[in-house]
C-alpha cells in the first residue's frame, strides 16, 4: 500500500518559501500581465465563481473583492509551486545530493508556469527561484534535524526566499515607474484642445477636489472581470468581423486610426454601483464610428445582432441597431488608451452602462441569434440605457465664508441628456432649481450642477436630476442588480 508521508515542518516552511520565491520571480520578469503565473489562475475563479456570489461581493464588499480572488490565485500558485519544491527537497534528502533536488524543483516549477502561461523564457523567472531555495534547504539534507547547521541552513533559505520577494516587489516598482504616460494617438493635438475647451466650461465651484467636466485619467473609474489587464500592442492588434457574414473581414490598428477620426465627450457609469458610487466619469475619447464598417461587412443588413469580445475574455451582446451608433476609441483625453482602458481600441456604446464598452476589442460576430453576454450568464441585465441620476458626493460639500455651503455634483442620463437638476435642503419637501453647466453637443455625456444655501440647522440635502425627455429620477431606492441603482441621493449637511 502506498503511504505519503505528511511533511514535517522543515519540510513545510521551506516549501512555503520556495513557492513564495517562484511566485514573486514570475512578477519580477512579468509584471501584472497575462505572462504572470497568478493571472490565468485568477481568470479560472473568476469566471468559476457563480454568479450570486458575484453580485454578493459586488454589492457587499464592491472593489475589495478583487484582492480577495488575487489572494486566492496567490495561495493556489505558492501551494503549487511549494508541492514541486518540496518533491525537490525529498529528493535531495532521498539522495543525499541538493543538487538533483534543485534541478528536478527547477524543472517542475519551469514546468507548471509555461503551462500556465505558455511563455517558456518567462517561465525561468518561477522556476530559478524557486530552484535556488530548494537547493539551499536541501543542503547538510542527512543532518540531524537540530544540528546547527541545518537551522542556519533554514534561515538561509528562508532569506534567500524572503530576499527574491523583495527585490521582485522593488524591481516591479521601479519598472512600473519607468513607463511613463501614455504615448500620442493619431488625433492627439485635437482632443487635447477639445478637453482644454470643456475643462473651460465647468461650472466655477469651490470645491478644488470635484471632477469638472473632464475626469482625469488617473482618477477615472475602472473595473474589470479580472484583476490583470491584457498586453496588447498597437502594431499586433487587429479587428476580426466574424459570424454569418459570408467571409471574415479584419481590420488593423493603421487601417483603423486612418478612417475618418472625431473627439467626443463621453461618460461611462458603472451598473455595479450603488446610486451615490463614485463609478462614474467622462473623458474625451478620440475614434472613429463603427457604423461604416458595420455597413461594409452586412451591406443587405442581414444580421441583426453582434457579439463583442475582448482580448481579456470577456464578452456582450448588442443588437445592430444598437452598435451602429457605437465608437471605436484608440485615445483618451488626448494620449493613447492606457492599457487599463482597453489599449489599443476599444468600443462606447452611447448611453448605455459602462460594463457594455469592451475594452482591448479584438473580435465582433455578426449574429442572428441572441445570446447572453458575460453579465447576463451571471444575473445582470446591464445592456439596457443608463438609469438617470444626479451625484453629491462628499468633496462637493463646501463651506464658505458667511455660514453659507455650496453643493456641487454631476447628473447623467445617457443620451437623453439632463434638462433640469433640482436640491432640497429640507428632506425633499421643497426643491429648488440648480445651477447647471451649459449643455454640451456631444449626446452622451454628464452636466454638473451647483447651489448655494445657509444651513442653520442639520439639514437633510436631497438631489434629484429630470432628463431630457422630461423623465425624473425615480425615488423608490432599488439595488445594482439586476439593472442599476436607482433613488434620490441624499446627505446630512449641518449647519
Amino acid at each position: 500500500m502506498l503511504e505519503i508521508a505528511w511533511p514535517d515542518t522543515r519540510e513545510a516552511a521551506l516549501a512555503a518559501v520556495a513557492g513564495i520565491a517562484g511566485v514573486s520571480g514570475s512578477y519580477l520578469v512579468a509584471g501584472p500581465s497575462p505572462s504572470f503565473v497568478v493571472t490565468p489562475v485568477d481568470r479560472l475563479i473568476v469566471d468559476l465563481t457563480p454568479g450570486p456570489i458575484v453580485t454578493f461581493m459586488i454589492e457587499n464588499v464592491g472593489d475589495q473583492g478583487h484582492i480577495l480572488h488575487v489572494g486566492m490565485a496567490l495561495a493556489a500558485l505558492v501551494g503549487l509551486f511549494g508541492l514541486v519544491s518540496l518533491g525537490g527537497l525529498r529528493a535531495a534528502d532521498r539522495l543525499d545530493r541538493p543538487l538533483v533536488g534543485a534541478l528536478a524543483a527547477g524543472l517542475g516549477s519551469w514546468l507548471l508556469a509555461v503551462g500556465m502561461t505558455g511563455q517558456p523564457g518567462l517561465a525561468l523567472g518561477a522556476s530559478v527561484p524557486a530552484a535556488v531555495v530548494t537547493a539551499i534547504g536541501g543542503l547538510r539534507a542527512s543532518a540531524d534535524p537540530i544540528d546547527g547547521t541545518r537551522r542556519r541552513t533554514i534561515v538561509g533559505a528562508i532569506a534567500a526566499g524572503a530576499g527574491i520577494a523583495g527585490v521582485s516587489l522593488l524591481g516591479r516598482r521601479l519598472a512600473d515607474d519607468g513607463d511613463g504616460a501614455p504615448p500620442d494617438a493619431p488625433g492627439s493635438a485635437a482632443a487635447t484642445q477639445r478637453v482644454e475647451a470643456l475643462g473651460a466650461k465647468s461650472l466655477p465651484i469651490e470645491s478644488e477636489d470635484l471632477t469638472g467636466l473632464v475626469s482625469p485619467i488617473g482618477g477615472f473609474y475602472n473595473v474589470d472581470i479580472a484583476q490583470f489587464d491584457p498586453e496588447v500592442a498597437a502594431d499586433e492588434w487587429s479587428l476580426t468581423f466574424t459570424g454569418e457574414v459570408g467571409s471574415e473581414r479584419t481590420v488593423t490598428y493603421d487601417e483603423l486610426t486612418d478612417r475618418p477620426t472625431e473627439h467626443r465627450a463621453i461618460t461611462l457609469r458603472c451598473v455595479g454601483e450603488p446610486i451615490n458610487g463614485r463609478k462614474l466619469d467622462t473623458a474625451v475619447w478620440t475614434g472613429t464610428p463603427i457604423r461604416p464598417l458595420l455597413d461594409a461587412v452586412d451591406p443587405e443588413g442581414e444580421c441583426n445582432c453582434a457579439m463583442l469580445r475582448g482580448e481579456d475574455g470577456y464578452y456582450v451582446q448588442f443588437p445592430i441597431d444598437v452598435l451602429a451608433a457605437g465608437f471605436l476609441a484608440w485615445g483618451m483625453n488626448g494620449t493613447a488608451l492606457p492599457s487599463s482602458h482597453g489599449h489599443p481600441v476599444r468600443v462606447l456604446i452611447p448611453g448605455h452602462w459602462g460594463e457594455t464598452n469592451v475594452k482591448w476589442l479584438t473580435e465582433i460576430e455578426l449574429l442572428n441569434v441572441e445570446e447572453d453576454g458575460y453579465w447576463e450568464e451571471r444575473g445582470w441585465e446591464g445592456t439596457g440605457p443608463v438609469n438617470t441620476v444626479a451625484k453629491l458626493w462628499d468633496e462637493g460639500v463646501t463651506e464658505l465664508e458667511g455660514g453659507r455651503v455650496e453643493l456641487a455634483g454631476h447628473a447623467y442620463a445617457g443620451t437623453r441628456g439632463i434638462e433640469r437638476v433640482e436640491v432640497s435642503v429640507d428632506g425633499g419637501d421643497s426643491w429648488t432649481d440648480a445651477t447647471l453647466s451649459e449643455p454640451l453637443a456631444d449626446a452622451d455625456v454628464w452636466r454638473q450642477w451647483a447651489h448655494t444655501f445657509a444651513p442653520d440647522v442639520t439639514h437633510e440635502v436631497v438631489v434629484r436630476a429630470t432628463d431630457g425627455e422630461g423623465n425624473r429620477q425615480p425615488r423608490e431606492e432599488s439595488d445594482p442588480s439586476p439593472t442599476g441603482a436607482s433613488g434620490w441621493v441624499t446627505q446630512t449637511v449641518d449647519g
